[in-house]
């Protein structure tokens, strides 16, 4: 019988259940992501204060999550990386690690830049 697409409930349950575990392997073998985490704990409720429409908040709060989620991308990358070639240095390996690195920036770059627009529109007013 085909798979029909449907999840229930105890797939939902499962899904979540790797979710967080994926969380959890992150912030303890990752420094960086702790860091964010506790960045992110002081700039939501910053970001509450700070905002003055709900859009502005989903911009605030989506910045900064979108660096999470792609530290947390990041960090796959060079997991696979690492099992794949080991101590072995490759230059393609070293590649994707940069390009991983990289992306974590253009994320925090796009922290900056909202937070800036953001909060000089409204502290300015």
């Amino acid at each position: 019988m085909p798979d029909s697409g449907f999840r229930g409930p105890k797939q939902i349950y499962q899904a979540m259940k790797w979710s967080f575990k994926g969380l959890r392997a992150t912030y303890v073998a990752e420094a960086s992501f702790r860091m964010e985490i506790y960045l992110c704990l002081v700039l939501i409720p910053l970001a509450i204060w700070l905002a003055q429409t709900p859009i502005e908040l989903i911009l605030l709060v989506g910045s900064c999550l979108l660096v999470l989620l792609v530290e947390i991308i990041n960090s796959a990358i060079e997991a696979i990386v690492d099992l794949v070639c080991g101590e072995e240095h490759h230059e393609l390996a070293g590649r994707a690690k940069d390009m991983g690195s990289a992306a974590v920036f253009m994320a925090q770059m796009l922290v900056l830049l909202t937070w800036l627009v953001i909060g000089y529109q409204n502290l300015s007013v």
